[in-house]
């Protein structure tokens, strides 16, 4: 396979990286492996029906996006007690084992072609490190970009009996460059036995913005991965949450909320692995999409041979607001064991012309009407949200754009 990059992604740019941050050579070592990868693999799949591709990530242009040289960002990290909260390469100074255990060891450095490239030439990052019996709230992670590239790395690790709550938001700067933008995030989360972490996201970059984001977590016994999702900025999103439910008695939560108009793009994916015995997992998402938006979900439930006495849940709903806008929702049961309960559903739809004639009918204006329809739509997935900051975020800018 072969898709153009940038001229100066190369073997003497990952060395250039390496070399300004004084990385240790088992990090360029694992850098220069992805890079010399690239050619061979995939692009991340996509849902596919016949003579149909419902993302074509090959199709964006990344010789225009990828400029190594050109990564520029602010980012404003806040700690919480008991916590460290370190950009990445003053982790690797400050932890050298830690990080060079955990990274690499949830997320495949070459599990596409898009991990790969983000490995090769990631210049910055934040690692959260939560010692045993700490429990850490409100750890914060802003990111706003402003260069014509962003390859930004997070590792997060929590030892036995620790917790965290991780908000991240990741938005456009006022001063970014002009034109077509990419970002792309990696997200690492080590749980340790009975460790909980609930990992928060908000993505609100301009439409200027393609956007790629990988999250994914493991789960030792008893422990608790959460991942709360809000995607509503960019061009195009193409972002991947799971987790690995390895620990007995190990669980997660996937929440997600989605809010596209005029053109933009979202492919929204939610993955489970029940690996081990009693484990439970619960994914959730609403959207919607007004104008020629278009969504693309694919939920996975895989439940593996030894998962004995697993529960595993996952509802999806998209609301339609133009004839113009397109949804598409592909739920996937993958079941190995018979001692399991699972269940998926999803629904595609738009507003109700009934409960929008009985609002007018009472003296309503049809569109303040139909804001509130929509605003009520997302209530059920807001509620899975239990960080107050991050729903309070989400629900104003549902409501600013709904009166734009």
């Amino acid at each position: 396979m072969s898709t153009q990059l940038h001229a100066d992604v190369s073997e003497d740019t990952v060395r250039r990286i390496a070399e300004e941050h004084d990385e240790p050579e088992w990090l360029l070592e694992t850098r220069l492996d992805a890079l010399a990868a690239l050619d061979d693999l995939e692009f991340p799949s996509v849902i596919q029906t016949p003579g149909r591709t419902w993302t074509n990530l090959e199709a964006l242009d990344y010789d225009e996006l990828v400029d190594p040289f050109d990564q520029t960002e602010q980012k404003e990290l806040v700690e919480a007690e008991g916590a460290e909260v370190l950009p990445f390469h003053e982790a690797v100074a400050a932890h050298p084992d830690l990080v060079e255990e955990h990274f690499g060891s949830v997320v495949d450095p070459q599990e596409n072609r898009l991990t790969a490239l983000s490995t090769a030439l990631f210049t910055t990052g934040t690692v959260v490190y939560v010692p045993e019996g700490v429990d850490a709230e409100d750890v914060k992670i802003r990111t706003t970009m402003a260069g014509r590239s962003l390859f930004n790395y997070t590792l997060v690790v929590t030892e036995e009996s620790a917790s965290v709550t991780i908000l991240e938001r990741q938005t456009t700067g006022e001063d970014a460059v002009e034109g077509h933008r990419y970002y792309s995030g990696i997200v690492e989360v080590a749980a340790g036995e009975n460790s909980h972490v609930q990992y928060g996201a908000l993505q609100n970059f301009d439409q200027e913005t393609y956007n790629y984001t990988l999250k994914q977590g493991v789960a030792d016994t008893y422990a608790t991965v959460s991942w709360i999702e809000g995607n509503l900025g960019s061009r195009l999103t193409k972002t991947t949450v799971g987790t690995r439910l390895a620990g007995d008695s190990s669980e997660t939560r996937i929440v997600g909320a989605f809010f596209g108009h005029d053109d933009q793009h979202f492919d929204l994916d939610s993955e489970v692995w029940h690996e081990a015995e009693h484990t439970t997992a619960d994914l959730v998402t609403r959207g919607v999409v007004d104008d020629e938006a278009r969504s693309v979900y694919e939920g996975v439930q895989d439940v593996g041979s030894d998962a004995w006495d697993t529960s595993s849940y996952q509802r999806e709903n998209t609301l339609m607001l133009s004839d113009e806008s397109e949804a598409d929702a592909s739920p996937k049961l993958i079941i190995h064991n018979h001692d399991t309960e699972a269940s998926h559903s999803a629904t595609v739809g738009q507003i109700d012309r009934e409960d929008l004639f009985y609002m007018v009918s009472r003296g309503m204006g049809e569109e303040q009407a139909k804001n509130m329809l929509v605003e009520g739509f997302f209530v059920p997935v807001l509620e899975e949200v239990e960080v107050d900051e991050l729903r309070d975020d989400i629900q104003q800018l549902v409501a600013e754009r709904l009166r734009e």
